[in-house]
């Protein structure tokens, strides 16, 4: 067409008829204005750090990739304002410019990295190898697809990411936690308190009066705000899961017998594998384990090992676990191949090398094939329910389209639909009891994302199956009345009344522990049992409440105190407080100081990255970034 127009102009007439045309065009730029005329092609750099820049594209797709991380994790739509309310918008964006700053550098540094060293780093990735381990070029291919970028654009991203690799291994290589810090937390952790309490219950409080109207609506104005109706929704819901049309007529004794052989000791049902309760010594390097073997062979007992190496009985207890829980194969394999105390011999773990004795043995208590077979099969059915549970959806799908409604599907094809009057977005109902769904979690989510009349796809069940659902009603959530919240609000009330009362009784009693009083005289005069509690951790489950807990670690080492718990209110008096030594070859010692030596490495990355962009200079360009988010 330029080609025909160049032609079409050498003429007398030909430039006459193109003098006219170019004239009305820049009429049209005077008339229009200039502006109106680029519209579209305007600024495209979101923001940039010294020199590098973002562009509106880069930003659009890694703000879109997020968008579809979100949508498939919520298995729904997740739209540009929920992105915006939840600062989406602004992490892509800061990550960028982090990203852009530390190449900015890289470029300052001359740093670069060769074809035939990115071409390593791909052939070796295993995730683009075949069954042999060669590379599969369908396999980049397909994952090039699934990344929705090309070939270019993959080598261009890979190089950023592994010069960024270079300079952050550069920074954060032999980075550790101060061993103060190490040692503080360690203590932190490993503080234990013993204590004496008792339980003052609610029936201590004594009689408490009838509220008065006054008083129960005063009380009901001061917290008005958290008197609220959740938005309840009914819905029609159907299930179509391998359990719903299981056959077990169908499964053959000898298939369901090989299953039941694989199945054996994993599943609950079937009974309980066999457990040990384990010690275990952790030695720092083969020489001391080789040497402490040694000894045994000598006639040392595994006690003789643990004092030996100043630890206490409780320091080597692994408790019980079985063979599929021990992480490491190996050593698992030698533990359960023991007898009931026997000691092993050193043996590889992942923490090092290590000696091991079984304290005891707690047989399996398998229920014979005979007592579970239908049970079995039911599953072995469940298994073999794919291509019945694609045909059936399809049915379904055909049905829905053809008008039918839910219910009307389900009865079409031998199911059976489930009609919810009323369910919040917790699962409850009205009246506060939970309702059965399936698939909960996932249902309620998206049952609460849509709307009524929304022709919704089914959800995908992590066992293969589907749950369709439409919403056909929803009942906005709302403020209570005074009369609509009133029971609630008489049981707040007294339930405060009570803590009070118990909380003065429990500081008079707190205050006579002070004073020299026994925790025993004190709980018999409130008609209590006195208990104890040994060696409580902040962090670990014991038999007190949590609140409790806390309260213990807030007191002085022999302090005394009291906590609220749902049954009435504990009193209790610290009778020991223990720091053990910090042992840096103990496991969780070790676990710890990793997280610290992460937490340290991500700090420092993070303060040289907000120095660089400081030093750089960033700017951002709102309105391009605006239109980049597609706001």
């Amino acid at each position: 067409m330029l080609e025909a127009i160049r032609n079409a102009a050498q003429g007398i007439v030909g430039k006459a008829i193109m003098t006219v045309v170019m004239g009305l065009i820049i009429v049209s730029f005077v008339i229009w204005g200039v502006g109106d005329m680029l519209r579209g092609f305007t600024a495209s750099t979101v923001a940039s750090v010294g020199g590098a820049k973002i562009s509106a594209q880069e930003y659009h797709v890694a703000y879109d990739r997020m968008i579809q991380q979100y949508q498939r994790r919520l298995r729904r739509p997740f739209t540009n304002e929920e992105a915006r309310q939840i600062g989406l918008d602004r992490s892509v964006l800061q990550q960028l410019l982090s990203e852009a700053a530390v190449d900015e550098e890289a470029r300052k540094l001359g740093l670069n990295l060769s074809d035939d060293a990115l071409r390593e780093i791909i052939t070796s990735n295993p995730d683009f190898r075949d069954k042999s381990g060669a590379f599969d070029p369908a396999r980049f291919a397909d994952a090039l697809r699934n990344m929705d970028l090309t070939e270019r654009g993959f080598v261009s991203e890979l190089r950023q990411q592994a010069l960024r690799q270079f300079i952050v291994a550069a920074l954060t290589t032999g980075i550790a936690a101060p061993k103060a810090e190490v040692t503080a937390e360690a203590d932190y952790e490993g503080q234990t308190r013993s204590v004496d309490y008792f339980l003052l219950p609610a029936a201590a409080a004594g009689e408490i009066a009838a509220p008065s109207d006054e008083a129960l609506k005063t009380f009901f104005n001061d917290r008005k705000s958290s008197y609220r109706a959740p938005e309840f929704r009914a819905m029609d819901v159907l299930a179509l899961e391998p359990e719903t049309i299981a056959n077990p007529a169908e499964v053959s004794d000898a298939d369901a017998e090989a299953a039941y052989a694989k199945i054996a000791g994993k599943d609950p049902r079937f009974g309980a594998p066999e457990k040990r309760d384990l010690q275990q010594i952790l030695y720092p390097n083969e020489a001391d384990a080789s040497a402490a073997e040694a000894k045994l062979k000598a006639g040392a007992s595994f006690d003789d090992l643990v004092k030996e190496r100043g630890l206490k009985p409780e320091d080597t207890d692994l408790g019980e676990t079985t063979k599929d829980a021990m992480l490491d194969k190996a050593e698992a394999d030698a533990v359960f191949a023991l007898p009931q105390g026997g000691v092993s011999e050193v043996l590889k773990s992942q923490f090092g090398p290590v000696i091991v004795r079984v304290k005891g043995i707690t047989p399996s208590t398998m229920k014979p094939f005979a007592e579970v077979a239908d049970e079995v099969k039911r599953q072995v059915s469940a298994s073999r329910a794919g291509d019945k549970i694609q045909a059936l959806h399809d049915k379904i799908e055909d049905l829905r389209v053809s008008g039918k409604s839910l219910i009307e599907a389900a009865k079409a094809v031998g199911l059976t639909g489930q009609s919810i009057d009323a369910v919040d977005a917790q699962g409850l109902d009205p009246k506060g009891a939970p309702v059965n769904l399936a698939d909960k979690a996932e249902l309620l989510r998206a049952a609460f994302a849509s709307d009524v009349g929304l022709d919704e796809a089914p959800i995908n069940t992590k066992d293969g199956g589907f749950v369709w659902f439409d919403i056909t009603k929803v009942d906005p959530a709302h403020d209570l009345t005074f009369e609509e919240a009133k029971p609630e609000v008489e049981k707040q009330w007294r339930a405060e009344e009570v803590d009070k009362a118990l909380a003065g009784k429990a500081d008079d009693l707190v205050k006579q522990i002070k004073a020299g009083g026994s925790i025993a005289d004190l709980a018999k005069s409130v008609g209590a049992e006195a208990k104890s509690a040994q060696d409580v951790h902040r962090a670990e489950q014991t038999s007190l409440p949590e609140a409790v807990v806390a309260a213990i670690f807030r007191e002085p080492a022999d302090g005394a105190g009291s906590s609220a718990t749902p049954d009435g209110r504990v009193v209790f008096k610290i009778t020991a407080d223990k720091t053990p030594p910090v042992d840096f070859a103990d496991a969780r010692v070790k676990a710890m100081a990793s997280q610290l030596d992460s937490a340290t490495r991500e700090s420092l990355l993070d303060q040289y990255v907000e120095a660089l962009r400081r030093t750089l200079g960033v700017v951002v360009h709102p309105e391009v970034l605006q239109s980049a988010e597609g706001s």
